[in-house]
């Protein structure tokens, strides 16, 4: 089933323009059953938590399966992590509180394969490795800085990292958080000298066509119900693809 119409730049459009009746997904289903369902997020939407004015990831989706369930009650949605409103690519919502309680475990005790692509504007060195920095949130900036390990409000952040290879004038490079910090991966690639095209709140210089070129590629998880290791992965955007980036 393909997803409501977008706008040219791939977000949707505002509120207002949201029709009562939803008969396709708000964007594309990448897998469901009765514990789980995953979605591919576009750029500019906020997962959750703005007001009640803009659409979120979770607020369509659960529109969409009141009605497609012809629900008397909304459906219960658990958040199990998050991307920022820029980022694009794979989130995974729990259907149940059982559900949800399995996969925050998880995610907490670091058993999910979290990996994540990322456009930047040269080739990192050495090619590949492990970064480890202390990291501390700027409230009033609303992103984070560099911290140290004797400060005790910072938090350490782990992020295994390899170059993909080229992309036209850029480089590809794949992504393995090991921890879960706000902003670590825009930071972090920040940090050593390699920020995300577009994300001019960490020092990228480059415009990118829709949000930036962070992406969330791939989760690898242990099914809240039977324990058997499942894998799902993203499509990159279309801008990507137009740049040369290929779903393999």
């Amino acid at each position: 089933m393909p997803p409501a119409p977008a706008s040219p730049n791939g977000a949707l459009g505002p509120l207002r323009c949201l029709h009562n009746s939803m008969d396709v997904p708000p964007f594309e289903i990448l897998y469901e059953d009765q514990d789980l369902i995953a979605v591919n997020k576009p750029a500019g939407m906020p997962t959750m938590g703005v007001g009640d004015d803009r659409r979120t990831v979770i607020g369509l989706l659960r529109l969409f399966l009141e009605q497609r369930e012809k629900a008397q009650a909304s459906p219960f949605l658990g958040v199990v992590s998050r991307l920022d409103t820029p980022v694009t690519g794979l989130l995974v919502f729990a259907k149940s509180r059982q559900a949800a309680a399995s996969l925050c475990k998880q995610f907490r005790e670091r058993k999910v394969d979290k990996r994540y692509w990322a456009i930047i504007e040269r080739k990192p060195e050495p090619s590949f490795g492990t970064w480890r920095d202390w990291l501390v949130l700027d409230r009033r900036h609303r992103k984070v800085k560099r911290g140290s390990p004797d400060d005790p409000v910072a938090v350490e952040a782990i992020t295994r990292y390899e170059s993909l290879g080229p992309v036209g004038r850029w480089y590809l490079v794949e992504l393995s958080p090991l921890t879960g910090r706000k902003h670590q991966l825009r930071w972090q690639l920040s940090l050593h000298g390699h920020p995300v095209l577009g994300d001019r709140k960490y020092g990228s210089q480059v415009d990118f066509p829709v949000g930036i070129a962070l992406h969330a590629r791939r989760l690898q998880f242990s099914h809240p119900r039977t324990g058997k290791r499942i894998v799902i992965s993203a499509p990159v955007p279309p801008v990507w693809r137009r740049l040369g980036v290929k779903d393999e």
